[in-house]
């Protein structure tokens, strides 16, 4: 089974953002103890008699907030490059890889980004697990995972309707259940997902590609031809 583990970045409501992302990062089921251990490491650097009391979570620790700020800027940074080295780019290709949806608001009139958003992740995960059965005879399902947020209601209905009523392309048909939320505090691939989603963000509402630099070539592909990440500009 691969995971899809699913975060945002960006907020539908604020006027003064351009863009609203959704992450997810595909890990196949007997790589995420692998992929956390990689991850804790990097949290012992700032807690190490409990590394889970360190949340990696992009936007505060970029700018230092919900407690990040007694640690060095360049510290946090460079803990960032690496959650994003370590967690993606090193194991693109042996288990893990990305899929995103990124939407411009303004180019979206009287159409939830939202829904537009998670539309796109959830049919293009679907059409990789498809793929790989198609293709490479590999009958894997998949299992969305969330953050709670105040959009769970929201996102598990939308899953319910794309998998009975269908979407723009069809009916999703590779799920093994309904997606599933989890306080991303207990979850570290979660918090992979939003430094994921945060990186994306970066990139397009403020062309900082510091963060995008090191994942961009680890959205899912087929060949030379990306499949991965939808940007509706």
């Amino acid at each position: 089974m691969h995971l899809l583990y699913i975060d945002e970045s960006g907020s539908v409501a604020d006027p003064n953002q351009h863009f609203f992302v959704l992450a997810g990062v595909s890990v196949f089921e007997r790589k995420t103890h692998w992929v956390e251990q990689k991850l804790n490491s990097i949290a012992a650097q700032f807690n190490p008699s409990d590394p889970w009391d360190i949340e990696l979570h992009g936007s505060p620790m970029r700018s230092g907030r919900d407690g990040w700020k007694q640690h060095k800027l360049s510290d946090r940074l460079q803990a960032m490059d690496a959650i994003l080295q370590q967690g993606v780019a090193d194991e693109f290709g042996a288990g893990v890889r990305l899929f995103g949806a990124v939407v411009n608001k303004a180019n979206l009139a009287g159409i939830d980004p939202v829904e537009h958003a998670f539309e796109q992740l959830t049919s293009r995960f679907d059409l990789f697990l498809k793929r790989l059965y198609s293709k490479h005879n590999d009958p894997q399902r998949g299992l969305m995972l969330l953050d709670k947020s105040s959009t769970e209601q929201r996102i598990q209905n939308l899953a319910r309707e794309f998998k009975y009523r269908g979407h723009s392309w069809g009916t999703t048909k590779n799920y093994a259940e309904v997606p599933v939320f989890l306080d991303s505090k207990a979850s570290r691939l979660i918090q992979l997902a939003d430094m994921v989603a945060f990186a994306l963000f970066r990139f397009y509402e403020h062309n900082d590609d510091r963060f995008y630099n090191i994942i961009k070539g680890c959205f899912d592909r087929e060949g030379d031809v990306e499949h991965g990440l939808y940007v509706r500009g």
